[in-house]
This record gives structure tokens, C-alpha cells and sequence, in this order.
């Protein structure tokens, strides 16, 4: 697995645990320093750079399945320059399969958040490796946090959304299905197209007046927020975070968490740390 010292590699290495041996599953990290906590439960820590792909050859020999977690690199280029990288570190090394956790979009748009992942999926079929890819959406923790708590206590929700509908998956979910794929003998030769359900702001201030007990309104702002905010949001507004599938409930073999589930867990369990939108 690359980039496995990362908050969502963190949570595959959980559930690959929950199912394998330990010694099976290898951790190619930047720092192998800073993933001595994974290397202390048995795992195989390798020192692995996308900027570097003598590490990477080196990292992924001996592998079986690759869960080749895209860059943390924004610049699109040097992201699916890196990714490149390890598609031919992965070749040389002899693995056996890549599962690329891509983003929604990535077939049909190479522009924007999508143009690396686009790339890279282009790369990957011209590479002759068996593979799957796992496009993800935005991480509902991005949304749904802990700082919901601040529109209880003020009782109004605001948002420059337009009562359009928002598909986020929590990173925990998204993690369980790339174990899945990993583990399992029928994914191979897919590309899935992750979505959760679909909610509103409009919903979400019902939801949290209902399970708080406390009024809360929703407020559609007319100006535009600052930053990522504000471009997210111009998004959300024009319908491009409203796509639909069953995949990630036909992978995981369950339903993904609802609205319900993740206010409840908001307001009544300690916040986790903030995540950045879009997927790692």
C-alpha cells in the first residue's frame, strides 16, 4: 500500500488487520520513522517516495495487490507524474494487481480535481496491469463535523448550496470497501463509482433540530464564501455532487452510514480531526 501513513491508509491498514495476518500486509510510507505505531503492530513498514522511484520498486516487490493511494500532491502534472511513477515501479517489481483510489468523474473529465486521477486512469489501462478503480467521493467529514455543534448552539445553519443535493461518504466506509477489493477475488477489471446518500442543508438543519431537541434553521447564504469554501459550494449548487450509484453498498455487502447516523454521532461522540474534502 503507498502513502499508508496517511488518515485514510491508516484506516485500510485497520481493517486489513481486522482480516489478515499482520506480516502480509506492507506499508510504503515518505517517513518509515513516523509509522513506527504500524511497524509495532507487525506490519511490514517500507520506505516508499512517489518522488523517488527506486524506493517504490523496492517497496512494492513481493506484492500481490497494490492499494495505490493517490498523492497528497495538488499540482494535477506532478500528481499524475508521481502516480506514473508507481504504475512502472509496480510493473518492474512484478505486482500483481493495482486498486487505485480515484476520484468521481475521473472517466469522462480530465479538467479541475479531476485531471490527475483522469490521467492516471489512462496510465493505468495502458500499462497492461490487471486493476481496479475505486472513484471516490467527497469525505463527508468535511461536511458533517463537529462544527455542526456551533449551528445548535446558534440555532441557523447557513449555506450557499441552493437546496441542491450533496453524495459525501465517510473516509471510514470508503476504507472498508478498498480492503474488500484488496482481500477479495472479484474486483478485478472494475471501476466503481462510490457515492453515499444524497442529503441537503435544508435536511440536515431538520436533522439536527430533531436529534438535538433544538431549533435549527437553515439559511441559504447569498454571497459567496471564502475560499475552497465558496468554489465547493458553487459545485454543490450546479448539481455536480448529486451523482447516484449502488456500488459501494453492493462492495461493502451493507448500506452506507445515513444522515441520521452521522448527526447522532456528531452530537453525542468526541469530533474527529477535520479532514479536507476531497479524498487523499
Amino acid at each position: 500500500m503507498s502513502a499508508a501513513s496517511g488518515a485514510f491508509g491508516r484506516l485500510v491498514i485497520d481493517q486489513l488487520l481486522a482480516q489478515c495476518p499482520a506480516d502480509r500486509v506492507v506499508a510504503a510510507v515518505r517517513n518509515p520513522q513516523g509509522a513506527a505505531d504500524l511497524a509495532a503492530r507487525g506490519v511490514r513498514v517500507r520506505l516508499g517516495d512517489y518522488d523517488d522511484p527506486a524506493t517504490l520498486r523496492t517497496a512494492f516487490k513481493g506484492a500481490d495487490r497494490l492499494l495505490l493511494i493517490s498523492s497528497p500532491e495538488l499540482e494535477p502534472s506532478r500528481r499524475a507524474g508521481q502516480h506514473q511513477a508507481a504504475i512502472d515501479a509496480a510493473r518492474t517489481a512484478g505486482v500483481g494487481a493495482i486498486i487505485y483510489t480515484s476520484f468521481l468523474g475521473a472517466d469522462t473529465q480530465d479538467q479541475g480535481v479531476t485531471a490527475a486521477h483522469h490521467a492516471t486512469e489512462r496510465t493505468l489501462f495502458a500499462s497492461g496491469l490487471p486493476h481496479t478503480l475505486l472513484r471516490h467521493p467527497y469525505y463527508s467529514e468535511a461536511f458533517l463535523n463537529a462544527g455542526l455543534r456551533a449551528a445548535v448552539t446558534s440555532g441557523e445553519l447557513a449555506s450557499g448550496t441552493g437546496g441542491r443535493g450533496i453524495n459525501t461518504v465517510f473516509r471510514s466506509e470508503l476504507a472498508e470497501a478498498a480492503a474488500r477489493v484488496l482481500t477479495e477475488d472479484c474486483h478485478l477489471g472494475r471501476a466503481y463509482d462510490f457515492t453515499g446518500n444524497l442529503w441537503t442543508y435544508g435536511q440536515l438543519a431538520h436533522t439536527l433540530s430533531r436529534i438535538s431537541g433544538r431549533p435549527v434553521v437553515h439559511r441559504d447564504r447569498r454571497g459567496r464564501a471564502p475560499g475552497a469554501q465558496g468554489w465547493l459550494e458553487e459545485q454543490v449548487r450546479a448539481g455536480a455532487l448529486e451523482r447516484q450509484t449502488d456500488d459501494l453498498q453492493h462492495v461493502l455487502g451493507h448500506p452506507v452510514a445515513t444522515l441520521d447516523q452521522a448527526v447522532t454521532a456528531i452530537l453525542t461522540q468526541p469530533a474527529p480531526p477535520a479532514a479536507s474534502p476531497a479524498p487523499e
